[in-house]
């Protein structure tokens, strides 16, 4: 008996290390790394192939109403030399732990960090294709889809209040995949 339990054991064991993040401090899933390296959030989990029906899901924590970047890096080239595909769906579970409500949300791409991505960088919001059925949030009725003079989604009309979560869903395409690009998180306050 004791012999049968030992790989059901080991198993769970298995899955419950690789849950957190590499030695390198990157969480994987699908054919990318993401890193909570700049700062102001903080990543909890991370699952998922990056598929409609099986999105990369991101938890996280946000401390701060400031924006903050999510570092995404290619983590499994499909050929030598080359990048993934450049295409994912992406949902990210965001916890506000930042003090304020929040009574809008903005996602704006990055190839370049600081930034914005423009139409010949090839990375967006699914820009050549834009299906407002892979655009989503649990927290937020509207959302409007900028792709010009950035790729920027602004979630509105709905509220997150201080320790709630958000949820928000989205795809990205890279028409030109690049080794590293951003993601930026700015969470909008009332003014006062």
């Amino acid at each position: 008996m004791t012999r049968c339990l030992r790989i059901p054991v080991a198993l769970l064991s298995l899955s419950l290390i690789s849950a957190g993040p590499a030695d390198d401090g990157r969480w994987y899933a699908g054919d990318y790394s993401f890193s909570d390296e700049l700062g102001g959030f903080r990543i909890l989990s991370i699952k998922g192939s990056g598929t409609a029906i099986d999105p990369i899901e991101i938890s996280e924590e946000l401390y701060t109403v400031n924006p903050v970047t999510l570092v995404m890096r290619a983590a499994k080239p499909i050929e030598s030399l080359k990048f993934p595909e450049g295409a994912f769906h992406l949902r990210v579970v965001t916890r506000n732990k930042s003090g304020l409500g929040w009574i809008g949300f903005d996602f704006e791409l990055q190839e370049i960090r600081g930034k914005p991505s423009d139409f010949y960088d090839g990375l967006s919001f699914d820009q050549m294709n834009p299906n407002p059925d892979f655009i989503s949030s649990d927290r937020f009725a509207h959302f409007e889809n900028h792709f010009e003079s950035a790729d920027m989604l602004r979630f509105d009309d709905g509220h997150v209040d201080p320790m709630d979560r958000a949820a928000f869903g989205f795809f990205i395409t890279d028409l030109t995949p690049v080794p590293e690009f951003y993601l930026v998180e700015d969470p909008r306050v009332p003014s006062s």
